[in-house]
């Protein structure tokens, strides 16, 4: 099912929304929503309303022995280049079961973006009320299938935690311009504030029925299609506790900043090698400049290959350049042939082990910078972005 409309941040956007669903007998009921800006972006303006930075708890004794490049830089070190995946939805156990083992091998934490719907049943779907008087248990990525689904989604879910890796929000409900209306663009502060509302109410029923997340683990998300007018979404999320933001769009790799109290990382846009044009580096923007977002599997090495070749040259312009951490956004799909989740997985295997780099989660790099002497993050900020 394929949506289509339009995004305004400056300039105007098309957006996709695609909806996959397979249900098997051993594994979960696989809800993804994919969506993303055109390979265009708009540059990102100075924040109206910087407010108070946000902070996170310190590292742990345990996570500084472990982790040596968590300290305050010296007079003259580099930062580590740190690489951030993140997943968007993020509930599909075939895809966790891909990444972890890599993961794991190379000493790399990476983020699940979670939406909240695919923590409720079908038949627990009237629990849900949309925003903005949307109908209630309508959600435009439908819901997380049988109570069984759920149940075994939880375990799996748990190993993804006690692994160390990050839950974020993308949200629940995914209405993008192209769907449902009123649409996230359009959400006014109190709509943002009942959507994580719910999110957490959520979040709180699937605790008690078994989820391993802590009280206030999650920190951060990505909004749906990169979508919302932020002076009205940021200060919902800064008083939901909330201290990151990854949905705005950057020319290049460029230094974390914060806004109404929010630290935003926003998703480069970098130049494709094999095209010659700049793109929002997030799967399915990277899909829709290679052929418009058709599958054609038999080119799926072809993809996956120019991808790859991609995400190599963004992670060398930034090492190479002003270290500014390197925001990798991904969906767990299948898309021709599966050709962006194996450059994915691919590039996790391939950079999470280079020297002075560092594949991390949005917390350890907020906790990071709060080491920092504020001065040399000044500095780190006013360099030119990183353009591969």
């Amino acid at each position: 099912m394929k949506r289509w409309g339009w995004l305004t941040t400056g300039v105007a956007l098309a957006l996709v929304l695609v909806l996959v669903m397979t249900i098997g007998h051993d594994e979960d009921a696989e809800n993804q929503a994919q969506a993303g800006p055109l390979p265009t972006a708009p540059r990102l303006p100075a924040p109206k309303d910087t407010g108070p930075t946000p902070t996170v708890p310190a590292p742990t004794p345990e996570q500084l022995a472990r982790q040596p490049w968590m300290h305050k830089l010296a007079p003259g070190e580099k930062p580590p280049q740190f690489v951030l995946f993140s997943f968007d939805g993020a509930v599909s156990e075939k895809h966790w079961n891909k990444v972890l083992p890599i993961a794991k091998a190379k000493n790399a934490r990476v983020t699940g973006l979670l939406s909240g719907v695919y923590m409720v049943s079908d038949q627990d779907k009237s629990q849900y009320q949309p925003p903005a008087g949307l109908k209630r248990g309508l959600s435009d990525i439908a819901f997380g299938g049988s109570r069984q689904d759920i149940a075994h989604r939880i375990g799996y879910l748990n190993r993804v935690i006690e692994d160390g890796h990050e839950i974020g929000t993308h949200y629940n409900g995914h209405f993008c311009s192209g769907g449902s209306q009123p649409s996230v663009d359009k959400w006014d502060t109190k709509a943002w504030n009942d959507e994580l509302d719910q999110f957490a109410q959520i979040v709180d029923k699937s605790r008690a029925s078994g989820l391993k997340l802590p009280e206030g683990a999650v920190r951060g998300g990505r909004t749906p299609c990169l979508e919302g007018n932020w002076d009205q979404a940021f200060p919902a999320m800064a008083a939901h506790g909330l201290v990151y933001d990854t949905s705005q769009v950057a020319l290049g790799v460029q230094w974390p900043f914060v806004q109404n109290g929010v630290w935003e990382f926003p998703m480069p846009e970098v130049r494709v090698p094999a095209l010659g044009r700049q793109v929002v580096m997030m799967d399915f923007n990277l899909w829709y400049a290679l052929n418009g977002a058709k599958e054609e599997p038999e080119r799926a090495d072809e993809f996956a290959q120019i991808v790859f070749n991609t995400y190599k040259s963004v992670h060398r312009a930034a090492l190479d350049g002003n270290r500014a951490p390197m925001v990798v956004g991904n969906h767990f799909n299948e898309w021709n042939g599966s050709a962006f989740s194996n450059a994915m997985e691919q590039f996790l295997e391939y950079v999470c082990d280079k020297p002075e780099t560092v594949c991390a989660t949005y917390t350890e790099v907020i906790q990071w910078m709060q080491l920092q002497d504020p001065a040399v993050l000044a500095q780190l900020r006013g360099m030119p972005a990183a353009r591969n």
